[in-house]
């Protein structure tokens, strides 16, 4: 009767690790905070500026929980239009790391009332690197989007992420 109870956990451990994998989508979201940034008028036009800012973001969500992103952008901000220029992420995980380069994005400021309240930007990520959990990122590139929590934090997303599973 213990064998029997034995199997029927471990049967149904099983089926509830199944549908974790199985309600996973391919979106991986995560939760980002700017450590430093810096802001130079470009001089030819007004309103024109270079932005760069260092950041580090957690994963939300997934099998993949709690892993994370060392960054840094450079972009290129004529008033409420943003085009960026670079941007180079070390994505670590559980066993796994990754190296992104940004291929291109475009940004705009979100407005209320007439005055900026935060900004959205879309783009695409090529992965120049990667290994263990994360190699089925090599060679990759996956669409993203950004958008401003607060002047400190934003959240990123990607669309299509491949879903790395733990090495054997």
């Amino acid at each position: 009767m213990k064998q029997l109870s034995l199997c029927v956990l471990c049967v149904l451990c099983g089926l509830l690790w199944l549908n974790e994998i199985a309600r996973a989508d391919a979106t991986r979201r995560y939760e980002c905070t700017i450590d430093g940034t810096d802001r130079e008028p470009t001089g030819d036009r007004n309103g024109r500026t270079i932005v760069s800012f260092q950041y580090t973001c957690r994963v939300t969500d997934g099998l993949l929980k709690d892993g994370g992103i060392t960054g840094l952008s450079v972009s290129e901000w004529d008033s409420e239009k943003g085009r960026y220029l670079g941007s180079i992420d070390v994505y670590r995980a559980l066993d796994g790391i990754a190296v992104g380069q940004l291929l291109e994005a475009t940004g705009s400021s979100v407005t209320e009332n007439s005055r900026a309240i935060g900004m959205a930007t879309s783009g695409k990520m090529v992965f120049k690197f990667a290994s263990g959990s994360l190699a089925a990122l090599s060679g990759r590139t996956l669409n993203f989007t950004i958008k401003l929590v607060s002047s400190r934090q934003f959240e990123m997303e990607f669309a299509d992420w491949p879903e790395a599973y733990p090495p054997k």
